[in-house]
């Protein structure tokens, strides 16, 4: 005998054991009930058994029974009438040597307990009748509201399941539901789909336990199963294969949640699923799906789509958003008077990435690209200027060693501790050459100004024009003609001795003493040159300097004082 006859066999001995057990219980009350009059009879007064003997005989002799009245009145010989004790309202009528005495009255109320008690048993046994009854109905039956692969067999046998599903394959068609909201369907005539009888259903029904029936009522039983049918699953592959869905250019991949930056900080961005099948998944669910006469698939309940690797609720993605939070708390800005630049939480955010396992970088070279701009943006060393002269023409000049040069690498330095720190600061960056404006020409309104062409010179203090006078440059002839650029002064001095390049007999090609001498461009720049009688013109041409610019003695020394260490010096053709 199989384990499952066993169970059936189990489950009607314990329905048979019930019954039995209940009976008995009725049984041993009666009992007890029945041993507590005859006990509380013997307590009582001993009837008159005379008297019930004349009773008898009288009433076997055919005399009228004084109890057979149908006015409910004992009838006496003296014509004395009293109620029948079955009248509600016999108490009325008693005398007062009738009334019942206190122990009678209370032996009469435990006899009614006990009737009591007998008869909720009985009720009780009969309940327990009636949900055996119903007990072993289910067990060739299955539970109320019972749904086999989404169809209703309330309270049906096996057979009748076997019957629906028999009927079903003729037309069975399953419809996919897409989780774009579209569908698609495989038609079973598509995949040789039959019926096969099998025991399948028998099993499922013989799982059920039927002293628990009662709790179908509230918990409907929902059963998946793969029933009585066979199908070609080469022809099921191809139908698969051909499905719209399943094509490349109709599927998007799925995204993880992920940190985004929003507002001042970083959120979550919840995933996104796309419409990536996963094919193996995909598969497995359509055979369940069909094995079991389903008519909808839910792909995307059936999980049938490549899911992201991480979603809203993950841990990874919390933790790396706060990660990238943890950057944002600085606020530096950046002073290129008159104009500024700030790096805040919008900005930082630019800088802080988080790749697809969620690991968090601060990016270095997003740093370094956004000081590069602004050295772009700000440095006037090396660039061609376009100024207007004092003669009223607009040149271009190109080279020298003044202008704006931010010192990048120092400036990365300032800026990642600033941002590591969460400070909040207002300063210049950090800069390897400094100018005088950040608008217009960098070299402001205080400069000189040298004409190689006009061989003129011009000193400006805050825009106004202190002096002018002609000069002598360098002779381009010999190769020592003077470099055009802006440049700045390096330092001025007096009495000083110019000198070429030194012999090997240790004295020097040529030696000029100076009143006044203010390099500009190594060993290039201004001074007084009392050897010389005229100046201007194309002196230089044939017999210009070594480079330097050669000052008229009488001016030389009011150039001198209207300018210093750092003042622009602007030369040009």
């Amino acid at each position: 005998m199989s384990k499952k006859e066993n169970s059936r066999e189990d489950i009607e001995r314990s329905s048979e054991e019930i019954l039995e057990e209940t009976m008995k219980e009725i049984y041993d009350g009666l009992q007890d009930s029945a041993a507590e009059d005859v006990q509380a009879g013997e307590e009582s007064e001993e009837p008159d058994t005379d008297s019930l003997q004349e009773l008898e005989e009288e009433l076997s002799e055919g005399e009228e029974d004084p109890f057979d009245g149908d006015d409910g009145v004992i009838r006496l010989d003296d014509n004395e009438e009293f109620y029948d004790r079955e009248d509600d309202e016999d108490d009325a009528f008693m005398s007062d040597e009738d009334e019942l005495e206190p122990e009678e009255k209370t032996d009469g109320k435990k006899r009614g307990k006990k009737k009591v008690l007998i008869v909720l048993l009985v009720i009780l046994g009969v309940l327990v009748l009636a949900y055996l009854g119903v007990a072993l109905f289910f067990t060739r039956h299955f539970f109320f509201y019972t749904r086999i692969n989404g169809t209703e067999f309330s309270a049906q046998a096996a057979g009748a399941v076997e019957s629906y599903m028999e009927e079903q394959v003729k037309d069975y068609e399953l419809t996919l539901k897409e989780i774009d909201g579209g569908s698609e369907s495989i038609d079973g005539d598509d995949i040789d789909l039959t019926y096969v009888e099998g025991d399948e259903v028998t099993t499922l029904l013989k799982k059920q336990n039927p002293l628990l029936w009662i709790t179908a009522l509230w918990n409907h039983p929902e059963i998946t199963a793969s029933v009585g049918v066979e199908y070609d699953k080469d022809k099921l592959n191809e139908v698969i294969a051909g499905l719209k869905c399943m094509q490349p250019e109709e599927q998007t991949a799925p995204q993880s949640a992920r940190p985004v930056f929003q507002d001042t900080e970083f959120v979550i961005q919840d995933e996104v699923i796309g419409s990536q099948i996963d094919t193996e998944k995909f598969t497995e669910a359509v055979n369940t799906a069909i094995s079991g006469f389903q008519s909808t698939l839910d792909m995307e309940a059936e999980d049938c789509y490549v899911m992201p690797a991480f979603t809203a609720d993950s841990p990874e993605v919390a933790a790396a958003r706060d990660a990238m939070n943890s950057y944002l708390g600085a606020n530096i800005t950046y002073d290129f008077n008159p104009y500024t630049e700030v790096v805040d939480s919008s900005v930082i955010s630019q800088w802080v990435t988080v790749d697809d396992s969620m690991n968090v970088t601060f990016n270095q070279d997003a740093v370094r690209s956004y000081i590069q701009e602004l050295a772009n943006k700000y440095d006037t060393y090396g660039k061609t200027r376009t100024i207007v002269t004092s003669l009223g023409n607009t040149v271009e000049v190109s080279g020298g060693t003044y202008g704006w040069q931010i010192d990048q690498e120092a400036e990365y330095n300032a800026l990642t501790a600033n941002i590591q720190n969460a400070e909040t600061v207002t300063r210049e960056p950090q800069y390897a050459r400094r100018a005088a404006s950040h608008e217009g020409n960098d070299y402001g309104s205080s400069y000189v100004e040298i004409d190689l062409t006009n061989q003129h010179v011009w000193v400006y203090v805050n825009g106004q024009c202190v002096v002018e006078t002609d000069c002598v440059t360098g002779n381009p002839a010999e190769g020592n003609g003077t470099p055009q650029g802006v440049y700045s002064i390096a330092y001025k001095q007096m009495n000083t001795t110019l000198r070429g390049p030194k012999k090997a007999d240790g004295t020097y090609e040529w030696e000029s003493p100076v009143t006044y001498w203010m390099p500009f461009n190594g060993g290039i720049g201004l001074h007084d040159a009392n050897w010389r009688s005229s100046f201007g013109g194309s002196i230089y041409q044939g017999g210009g300097s070594h480079g330097c610019v050669n000052l008229p003695p009488s001016v030389a020394g009011t150039v001198y004082d209207n300018i210093q260490a750092g003042t622009p010096v602007v030369c040009h053709y």
